[in-house]
């Protein structure tokens, strides 16, 4: 399994507001990137694999979503996490 729980909680350590708080918009965020670049990946070598980019797109949906809560909401945080994950917009 490519999403181990160790690999959770390093990220949730990396990017969260505290290390056991894993439903903050940050955390989550670092997730769902995490998750969203393995699957690119995937649909590098499955080009037809339509599940996974369903999965992919509702992902990415996602994480726009909990962007534009902290853009409206935390714009300093927003430019920080977008900084940190080098993510466009």
């Amino acid at each position: 399994m490519y999403l181990t729980t160790e690999k959770k909680q390093e990220i949730f350590a990396k990017y969260g507001v505290t290390e056991t708080n894993t439903g903050s918009a940050e955390g989550q965020i670092a997730l769902f990137s995490f998750r969203i670049s393995h699957l690119t990946e995937h649909l590098k070598v499955n080009k037809k694999d339509y599940g996974t980019q369903r999965a992919l797109i509702g992902l990415v949906g996602k994480r726009r979503s909990l962007l534009d809560y902290l853009k409206k909401r935390h714009i300093d945080r927003y430019r920080a996490i977008i900084k940190d994950l080098n993510l466009r917009k």
